[in-house]
Formats: structure tokens, C-alpha cells, sequence
């Protein structure tokens, strides 16, 4: 059986840079964005439609469970949403099947919930996220301190609300995961060098 390991993270906690620096360490198959090229190809959806819902609360009365067929009405929003998860579902079994993984997101420690992965949660106090994202900044974004603040707390909470959504279970919920981890004061060598040594 292969060996899993699924990052979920707050932004800016530098979650997806620890899952690439772990998978490297490691010589695993590393998947984040591939996973949505791989939504896009399925549904023959535009990749950046299906980035712009993948993280985000459906639009709908009721919640989506993976298997649950129960609807009230037919709605082509919701219909397109389950097509979506249901897609991310079977992308996700199929990359944990083929070898040894790091996943970053996309409800993949519920997804892959039967197959045991090392379900890692990667936070950090809003000081050290912001400052790491200012350092990201690209040329054509320059928010300030305030406008990422807002950022930040704005995509957490579509996170959580995903989250919920699809899983019922909440997001950051230290007994949904087998380590939880404060970047704010650890070096991310030394992050990666104890994850691996746990693995």
C-alpha cells in the first residue's frame, strides 16, 4: 500500500511549501495544482473555473457527501458541483494508488480517509502569515498589510466552509488530523526534517 501524507493549511502558513520540500525529501509524487488540471481535464471545465470553485462553499441549501444521491430539486450549479468533488474523488484514489504521495488540500485526508494517510495541519499566528505573504507578493498584486489580513482571512474561511461542507467535519479540528503544526517559530528545514523522521 502506498504511503500518504495530505497537508491541509491555513494561507500563508507556507503548508504548500513545506509538502514540496517533504515530498522531495522523501521522493514522493507531489500533487496541488495538478489536481485541478486533472479536475479540468475530466470535466472538459476550464482550469481556472474549476480553481476559482475548488476551495470555495457550493452554492446550496443542502451539503454534498461523496455517495449520497438524496436531492431535492435538479439545480445545474449543484449538479455541476458534485460532478466536480465526484471527479477530485476518483483523481485523488487514483495519484494515491500509483506511489508513495504528498497532497496538498482539496479534502484529500477525508478522501483518502480508508487508506490511512498521515493527515497534517499546517497553521501559524496572522503576524507570520502576513509577512509571508508580503515576501510572496508578485509585481502586479502590492496589497498592504490590511488588504492581506483581509485575504487571509477571507480564503480560511472558504477553506473551512469547503470543508465542512464536503466532509461535515470542521477544518483545523485538531481530531481531524495526526499532527498539527505552528510555523510562526520553526524553521522550515527543521519542519520538514521531523515530518519525514515521523514518517
Amino acid at each position: 500500500m502506498s504511503k500518504i501524507i495530505t497537508i491541509s493549511r491555513e494561507f500563508g502558513s507556507g503548508g504548500r511549501e513545506l509538502g514540496r520540500c517533504l515530498a522531495k525529501k522523501l521522493g514522493y509524487a507531489y500533487y496541488d495544482k495538478e489536481i485541478v488540471q486533472a479536475i479540468a481535464d475530466k470535466t472538459k471545465l476550464s482550469e481556472e473555473y474549476v480553481n476559482s470553485i475548488v476551495e470555495k462553499r457550493p452554492f446550496s441549501m443542502f451539503p454534498i457527501h461523496t455517495g449520497s444521491s438524496f436531492q431535492m430539486m435538479t439545480n445545474p450549479i449543484d449538479d455541476q458541483n458534485q460532478m466536480i468533488f465526484r471527479e477530485q474523488c476518483n483523481i485523488l484514489k487514483d495519484m494515491a494508488e500509483k506511489s508513495d504521495c504528498v497532497i496538498v488540500g482539496r479534502c484529500a485526508d477525508y478522501i483518502l480517509s480508508e487508506k490511512q494517510p498521515l493527515r497534517v495541519f499546517v497553521y501559524a499566528d496572522m503576524d507570520y502569515k502576513i509577512k509571508r505573504c508580503l515576501g510572496n507578493q508578485g509585481e502586479e498584486e502590492a496589497l498592504n498589510t490590511k488588504e492581506i489580513k483581509k485575504k487571509i482571512q477571507s480564503l480560511d474561511r472558504q477553506r473551512s466552509q469547503y470543508y465542512m461542507f464536503f466532509s461535515g467535519q470542521k477544518w483545523g479540528d485538531k481530531e481531524c488530523y495526526d499532527l498539527c503544526i505552528n510555523m510562526s517559530n520553526i524553521n522550515m528545514d527543521d519542519a520538514v526534517a521531523a515530518i519525514a523522521a515521523l514518517v
